[in-house]
């Protein structure tokens, strides 16, 4: 999976490049911008689109390299969150788990438009476009426990760095992601833009939810990690779960978590004197 989106990434740089070198309305210009939308994770407490999304924003600057392609930088922060209890699933409801998340996310990515555009330009009001770059976010996975919300990340909920799961060392709390999406622009006046854009993250971990092992012995966790750790790593609804799911998988170590950030994006043209040149390339 990894080397697919490697080489989907390589594929859509070649791509714009030879777009660039070829497109004959050459447009130097420089945007910052904002989103203002939500966020929302599917993973092991959440397999529906949209579901709990939760207020989002983002700042980044855009530089438009002609009226096809651009290469831009931002930050995201957002939140995400899931509960088993809001789920119509029984395993899901008989589990119990729950969890929420900020969201820290800075990339870099390129955007390809479908058809020609420029801000302020009336001939280029209008396109559909795609995105695709390279990112790292931060993360901090907590659950709710009483009146608080305990970080989960070192309470090893299924044994990760304990003499429980030799195998698996704590999950690492800033992670590499692949943001890529589709949106569209408009412009609205020779120094205002206005768009949506739907952006999935793929990730490369399992845990943004602290979920994606098996049930450790809760007896033997609270020697090494207390026993509110032992508690948050099996919150059955179930009579005995505590022993009987023992080994048993928790969530699904075949799936890695994926987040989204989606909503209105508003861009600001700097001024300055663009350069634009009628010749081929």
């Amino acid at each position: 999976m990894k080397k697919r989106f490697l080489l989907l990434i390589c594929y859509f740089c070649i791509f714009s490049a030879s777009i660039a070198q070829n497109n004959n309305k050459q447009y130097f210009s420089h945007d910052l911008g904002v989103l203002l939308g939500a966020s929302y994770y599917i993973g092991d407490l959440n397999n529906k689109n949209f579901y709990m999304s939760q207020p989002a924003f983002g700042v980044f600057y855009r530089f438009n390299y002609n009226y096809r392609v651009a290469f831009r930088g931002g930050f995201n922060y957002g939140n995400i969150q899931g509960d088993d209890s809001q789920s119509s699933d029984p395993y899901q409801l008989e589990r119990n788990l729950n969890f929420k998340t900020s969201l820290m996310e800075f990339s870099t990515q390129a955007e390809f438009n479908f058809w020609e555009y420029k801000t302020g330009h009336r001939d280029f009001i209008f396109a559909p476009y795609v995105f695709l770059g390279i990112g790292i976010f931060h993360f901090n996975p907590q659950a709710h426990y009483g009146s608080q919300w305990i970080d989960l990340r070192n309470l090893s909920t299924e044994g990760q760095g304990t003499p429980l799961n030799h195998s698996q060392k704590p999950y690492a709390l800033t992670q590499p992601c692949i943001p890529f999406g589709i949106g569209f622009k408009l412009t609205l006046s020779q120094q205002i833009g206005l768009g949506f854009e739907w952006g999935p993250r793929k990730t490369f971990t399992n845990y943004l939810d602290d979920i994606g092992g098996k049930y450790v012995d809760p007896t033997k966790l609270a020697e090494y990690k207390g026993g509110t750790a032992a508690y948050l790593s099996n919150r059955s609804t179930v009579k005995g779960a505590t022993t009987d799911d023992i080994g048993k998988l928790r969530g699904n170590p075949d799936h890695t978590d994926w987040y989204f950030y989606y909503g209105l994006i508003i861009s600001f043209k700097l001024k300055g004197k663009p350069k634009e040149c009628k010749g081929s390339f």
